[in-house]
């Protein structure tokens, strides 16, 4: 039997027998988006029958970029979906890529996949749509084995010995003041960063409160004399553990260290917890230089090349990066 693809845009409408182990094609991600404002998900469902084989989630947002501009809405797809055992995944995602590309397109101007763990999957099937390739990196720690300080630099290790020496603490935020706190901090680092995003406070709120009963994901918060200095955010995916969002404000506390502690709260954390490895969710194009990427791999990290893939709605524009990309 073919399978079908079906479109859901409420949460309260997907059925109970669509589940699964990872957090970005998960109806949890999916309902913390939904009620954040300025978030639109999208869930599509291959059905076979009345069994679910597959899905991906689109999640389409207003764009803080200066290209597209803020009144652009862009989707954003991580990963390539997850799918059924035994099931043929590029067949299904074939169908899911299909109907998924002519529907966000309708509501947004940029579509793009992103964190990609084999950069070959599906090479045609994106092609025939229309998309174009973006040579990417991406970053991952391993935690299992030898210790994550063995790892890193000796400057590094030295660098959160005395952060803390000089008075700076890693917590986690448990409590909706210490998020709300958290997100002052956040908005006051990236407004100088025109081309990072971040979501609004209600989708770390959601992040730590929705699901009480399953953690998907924890905020770390660096204080200082009772002010949070730093943090991060870490959610956690089919057993690894994924830093999203990290924050230091390291030209005011210079001496306490709070964007490498932020890192590494999230990192020791996580092995703690019994993690694998840790990700990082954004380290950039593959330039020579590129600051956030050195600063990263200076905690012991691999790096490893990736592609995103990129579709935009106007056809000229899509042929003429189509043409400088391939």
């Amino acid at each position: 039997m073919k399978p079908t693809v079906r479109i859901y845009r409420n949460s309260q409408d997907i059925p109970e027998q669509v589940k699964g182990n990872n957090l970005f094609h998960s109806r949890e991600l999916f309902t913390i988006c939904e009620r954040t404002p300025g978030y639109t998900p999208l869930l599509f469902v291959a059905w076979r029958g009345e069994k679910p084989v597959g899905k991906l989630l689109c999640i389409i947002r207003k764009s803080d970029r200066l290209f597209p501009p803020s009144f652009i809405r862009r989707g954003e797809v991580y990963g390539t979906g997850e799918y059924a055992k035994g099931e043929s995944e590029e067949g299904i995602f074939r169908l899911l890529l299909d109907t998924l590309t002519q529907t966000a397109l309708s509501q947004c101007f940029l579509i793009e996949f992103r964190n990609l763990s084999n950069p070959l999957f599906a090479y045609g099937h994106f092609r025939k749509n229309r998309y174009f390739p973006v040579n990417w990196l991406r970053i991952h720690n391993s935690l299992h084995g030898k210790s994550p300080l063995k790892r890193m630099s000796a400057s590094r290790r030295r660098q959160i010995r005395r952060g803390l020496n000089n008075g700076a603490s890693i917590h986690i935020a448990r409590t909706t003041d210490e998020i709300r706190a958290f997100f002052r901090m956040l908005k006051k680092y990236y407004a100088s960063k025109i081309r990072q995003h971040f979501p609004g406070m209600d989708f770390f709120l959601k992040l730590v409160h929705a699901y009480p009963d399953k953690e998907i994901g924890r905020i770390y918060i660096i204080r200082y004399k009772e002010r949070i200095i730093g943090g991060s955010v870490s959610v956690f995916s089919d057993g690894t553990a994924y830093l999203w969002f990290s924050a230091g404000l390291r030209k005011s506390y210079s001496r306490q260290y709070p964007g490498v502690l932020a890192v590494w709260a999230a990192i020791d954390d996580a092995r703690q917890q019994g993690y694998e490895h840790i990700e990082f969710m954004d380290v950039g194009l593959p330039f020579k230089h590129y600051g956030y990427r050195n600063f990263i791999l200076r905690f012991g990290g691999i790096q490893y090349g990736t592609r995103r893939w990129f579709r935009f709605r106007w056809n000229w524009l899509n042929r003429l990066l189509t043409k400088l990309y391939i």
